[in-house]
């Protein structure tokens, strides 16, 4: 295998090190079809073209916005075609807005009862524990509805 310097294949480790990513995430990625199967030396090693790179560095910011793999996949495939319309990557990432100001308000709540709730422990003993006893009893929260803590986290 012949590389240009300008196309100079990398290994993983560089890979992993240039995009801030482990090499088992990039193994993975490779795995459910984000990035193409590398290519492999004489030593059967993966190697890495620039354009990939550029690839995973893309995957990398999807997700730090906090897009699916799904939505990744998707965003790769329209990104993959250029000359088409931008109104479905508009409105996948208008969805995805949707979805983080959602998580935002149920957050909001959820701090405010945590607030609420840490603010009546006098931190005498568990035994007296007004967060205890809360999170016992869910009749003692300010509101009916389920928090959605652990929902709104993801």
């Amino acid at each position: 295998m012949t590389h240009t310097p300008s196309q100079a294949a990398i290994g993983i480790g560089e890979l992993a090190s240039r995009t801030h990513c482990k090499p088992e995430t990039v193994r993975y990625y490779e795995k459910i079809g984000l990035l193409p199967a590398a290519p492999r030396n004489e030593g059967n090693q993966r190697r890495y073209s620039e354009a990939t790179v550029q690839r995973l560095m893309f995957i990398r910011h999807a997700r730090d916005f906090g897009f699916s793999v799904e939505a990744v996949r998707e965003l790769l495939d329209m990104a993959d075609h250029p000359s088409q319309p931008c109104d479905q990557v508009d409105q996948l990432a208008r969805r995805h807005l949707a979805e983080v100001e959602s998580r935002i308000q149920r957050l909001m709540v959820l701090r405010d009862e945590l607030k609420r709730t840490v603010a009546q422990c006098d931190g005498d003993s568990v035994a007296q524990c007004r967060i205890i006893e809360v999170l016992s009893d869910h009749r003692l929260c300010s509101h009916d509805a389920a928090h959605g803590g652990a929902e709104a986290l993801r």
